[in-house]
């Protein structure tokens, strides 16, 4: 049982942090993502970087990773409630902070990835497979209305919270599954700094609506 624990764990982190964003524009476009736009490998950066159809394959990609380590840990250590939540959870971290992405800054070394949206989306099927039903809606008009993509990954973590907390009130689904939003909101909060930063200096970049208003503007 020990085994098949450390299995799942490691095995999630792992899968989260496989870089399908860099894979794919390397394969579309022979660069890489982390040199274009914000750095990131998921499917917002990726779309900028190889187009439309790249940036949907990795989004898609990227949710399956979280949907992938929940299936593993169902099936290693069907039991535990918490090893399943914890191994969506890594999978999310490692796709934020890729081991296969390591770069020495400095005397540092650095951690790069996506900034975990869609894995927290993905993380979120793997619990409750009819939860994407009602999470992504809301998370389309945010992406659509508000127009930041920083926003809409925090958006994918608040309403997978709200969702999973109305679930345990209403006494349809355990408790456990709170500290997925929870752990997963604290988490893409983290990685998203430096776009808070530039949303309360308004500098940062809009998508969506957003973005096709404002280049409107800027042409007229």
């Amino acid at each position: 049982m020990v085994f098949n624990i450390i299995l799942v764990l490691v095995s999630s982190y792992l899968i989260g942090s496989i870089p399908v964003g860099w894979i794919i524009v390397k394969v579309f476009k022979g660069d890489d993502v982390r040199e274009h736009g914000s750095g990131r490998v998921g499917g917002t950066n990726v779309m900028r970087a190889a187009g439309l159809l790249a940036g949907l394959l990795t989004a898609a990609a990227d949710a399956g990773k979280g949907v992938l380590a929940g299936l593993i840990a169902a099936s290693l250590v069907p039991d535990s409630i918490w090893i399943k939540v914890i191994a969506v959870i890594l999978a999310v971290v490692g796709q934020i902070f890729s081991v296969f992405l390591i770069e020495k800054v400095g005397s540092r070394l650095v951690f790069r990835g996506g900034a975990g949206g869609s894995t927290t989306l993905g993380g979120a099927i793997a619990l409750v497979p009819g939860s994407w039903t009602v999470i992504l809606p809301p998370i389309l008009l945010v992406y659509l209305g508000i127009g930041y993509a920083s926003v809409t990954t925090i958006s994918i973590a608040f309403f997978s919270l709200v969702y999973f907390g109305y679930q345990a009130a209403a006494g349809l689904g355990p408790w456990e599954f709170v500290f997925y939003g929870v752990a997963t909101l604290l988490i893409v909060l983290y990685a998203l700094r430096p776009n808070l930063k530039r949303l309360a200096e308004g500098t940062e970049r809009a998508v969506g609506l957003r973005a096709l208003f404002e280049k409107k503007l800027k042409q007229s």
